[in-house]
Formats: structure tokens, sequence, C-alpha cells
């Protein structure tokens, strides 16, 4: 199916459907265990609690917790509190070198992922990506349901509809791109969207935006797995110490959230600050990729 985005955006976002998947019972009961953990996070609910809402026995339910999400729901918890920001800021802070050369015609390298880094030009960034074919699609991922989009030379977008919704995320990303036509093909995304979570092969980024908001981008991808940045870090990466608040802006209107890792972005004083598809999402991202480090495990 073809759409115009400017006549065809609420039609689009009201078709969306939930990918199959072969252990759908378990991904559900495992992302409603999530979400419960983080709305419940200030009180402190106890394994017996959360199992019980779970329907399961304690120990059934911290032993299916653990295999799927690779770390204890009691430490899982620890993972997403001010806390644990706070201890990535003041243990895992990399602050990047001011001189830092973003280089955006080479090959950028996303954490443990390699990423074949493609900036549109600005003259069809100017055109609002105007004569571009965008094909998009919705996964299941670690953080719940993933909206993606990608063009002939890799992904373009990628969000999360967890706390914001399917049509707002859809309506959200599809507006960077005003002039586009987009294409329903979840087929021709699967594979860089398994490289993207679970680390099976390349997934290229064909990177859409401003040539200052590329630039804070690609300084994202040198934080590391497990670690986080401030913005003002990022300001001084790219050589431009007073812009704190630009570069802000510019984290939050990243198109490929986790790939291009804003969530690693901390304000100075460990607050998680803002994050444009939830801050659940934005701390499950970061317990996530704790569990990944400390456990010795994949990121991905």
């Amino acid at each position: 199916m073809t759409v115009a985005i400017e006549t065809a955006l609420p039609a689009a976002a009201d078709r969306f459907e939930r990918p199959e998947s072969a252990d759908r019972f378990t991904y559900e009961l495992m992302a409603a265990a999530i979400e419960l953990i983080e709305d419940q996070a200030a009180d402190h609910p106890s394994l017996e609690t959360l199992a019980a809402r779970m329907g399961l026995s304690p120990a059934h339910f911290q032993k299916l917790f653990t295999r799927w999400v690779g770390v204890s729901p009691k430490r899982y918890l620890q993972w997403l509190t001010l806390d644990h920001a706070r201890a990535l800021l003041r243990e895992r802070h990399t602050v990047l070198d001011a001189t830092y050369a973003t280089g955006l015609s080479s090959p950028g390298r996303l954490h443990d992922l390699f990423v074949r880094w493609e900036a549109m030009t600005p003259g069809e960034y100017a055109r609002g990506a105007e004569g571009l074919t965008l094909r998009w699609g919705l996964f299941d991922s670690p953080f719940g349901e993933a909206l993606a989009f990608g063009g002939d030379r890799g992904l373009t977008g990628l969000a999360f509809t967890a706390e914001v919704g399917r049509g707002t995320a859809f309506a959200d990303m599809a507006s960077r791109w005003p002039r586009a036509t987009l294409v329903e093909d979840a087929g021709a995304l699967a594979p860089w969207l398994d490289a993207a979570f679970q680390r099976k092969g390349t997934a290229p980024l064909q990177v859409i935006g401003a040539p200052f908001q590329l630039k804070v981008w690609e300084a994202l991808l040198a934080v590391p797995t497990g670690h986080v940045t401030t913005y003002s870090d990022l300001a001084r990466a790219i050589g431009n110490p007073g812009a704190v608040r630009a570069v802000g802006t510019a984290v939050g209107k990243n198109p490929l959230s986790w790939l291009i890792p804003c969530h690693r972005a901390l304000r100075k004083g460990g607050a998680l600050g803002g994050y444009h598809w939830g801050l659940g999402v934005k701390r499950a991202m970061l317990a996530w990729e704790t569990a990944a480090l400390e456990t010795g495990r994949d990121a991905a």
C-alpha cells in the first residue's frame, strides 16, 4: 500500500495491527511485567506482589523474568530509579573530547553494533524528502512496540509507541519527511530491525536532518553502551559549548531512537531530562544496557 502522508495519516494510523511472533504470550506477559515495575517503581513492590499481579508464583515469575530480561525483577527495579541515573553519571560518565571531529562522511560505529552512516544531502533535507519512498512497519522490541521507517539506503526512523500511542508516533515521524511517499512494508525492514535488536547482520542508517542536528547525533554515537553523557558535554564535543539548549533540542529531534542513543544523554545533575517517546522507555533502555554491561551479554 502506498500512501501520500499529507492526506492519509489518520487512515494509516488506524490500520496498525500488532505483528505476529512465535512467543506472543511470553512477550506480552513480560511487557506487562516491565510496565508494572516501571509504574510502581516509587513504591518498591515486592517479588510476591509483582508475581501475584502477573498471576504466577513468585518462583516461576522470577525465573521467567530473569530469563527474558536478563536480570531479576529486584535488580531491574533498582536500575529504573533516579539513583541509577545519578550513579551512571558518577561512575560511567563519558566526557566527550571537546575536539571530537564528527566526520559525517565516514562510517559511524554504534555501541557493539556496526552501522553504516549516510546522511541525506542538504538539498534533499530542504525539499522535505521529496521524491523519496520510505517503507514502514511495526516490530516487537525489548522496549515495547517499535515503529520503523526506512529508505533504499537504510533506516530513517525508529519510534516507540508504548507511551505515546501508535497514531501519535506515526504522525510525529511522518511529519519529518512531509513530501515523502510512505509504503507499508515491514518485511523490507525486518533484517535491519533484527540487527538493531537481535544483533543479526548490519543496520545501515539513512540519516535525515539539518547539519547541526547531524553533528549532535553523531556525537551521541561515540557514547559507549552502559555509559552516559550530558548535554553540555555534547555541546563541547561538536565545538559549540554555548549551544547547550540547541543541543538538547537536537537530541529530542533524533529520528532513530535507540540506534542513535539519545537515551544516554542526561542533565548535568543526573536527572533523566526529557525523552521523546516517554521517560519509561528511556529508563528501560538505560536499565537494559546496564544489565547487558554487568552480565556480559549483548546489549541488543
